[in-house]
């Protein structure tokens, strides 16, 4: 979007509650289909396309916002409370990195750069965490699965982002 609500000055009313639903809307679609990892601790989940389309749409910072908070609240309630600092900062760069991205290069080059980006951010912040967590070979078991996580995330942002962005221009 060629304005973002995020590059404002200031935060108002209307801006707080969609981030408040996007968050919301992050913790649903983390927790709604949860597929644990084989020879790991955590889990695949449809969270990303949140993540990635609120920073496209919104910006950095509420991608930040409802990546690394709407995503680390469905670890809290999913019972994967050890991953909640790693998901915290994984999912919170992946939302701020990727919203960075799409600011700088505000055609569907820097999109699809910034989800690309975002998503080997998360992969990558997971695959950190998760050697201190579980050591290196538990770690890397978790990466094929996260890697297919992100471009699920990927590819339905970028469709979703299409969808929103040609419904609000025809409505305007």
């Amino acid at each position: 979007m060629s304005e973002q609500l995020g590059s404002r000055k200031g935060l108002q009313t209307k801006d707080i509650v969609l981030c408040g639903i996007l968050m919301a809307l992050t913790t649903v679609m983390t927790m709604i289909v949860q597929i644990p990892v084989i020879g790991a601790h955590g889990y695949v989940n449809m969270g990303d396309t949140v993540v990635l389309f609120t920073a496209l749409y919104l910006g950095k910072k509420h991608g930040a916002l409802v990546g690394g908070l709407g995503s680390a609240l469905a670890d809290l309630i999913s019972g994967y409370g050890v991953y909640a600092p790693v998901t915290l900062i994984a999912k919170g760069l992946e939302g701020y990195v990727c919203g960075l991205i799409a600011e700088k290069v505000s055609d569907r080059a820097g999109r699809i750069i910034g989800t690309l980006v975002g998503g080997t951010i998360m992969v990558t912040g997971y695959f950190i965490g998760e050697i201190f967590m579980y050591g290196l070979k538990t770690s890397a078991a978790a990466v094929p699965a996260n890697s297919m996580q992100a471009l699920f995330g990927i590819i339905t942002s970028l469709v979703i982002y299409a969808g929103v962005s040609r419904a609000m221009h025809k409505s305007k």
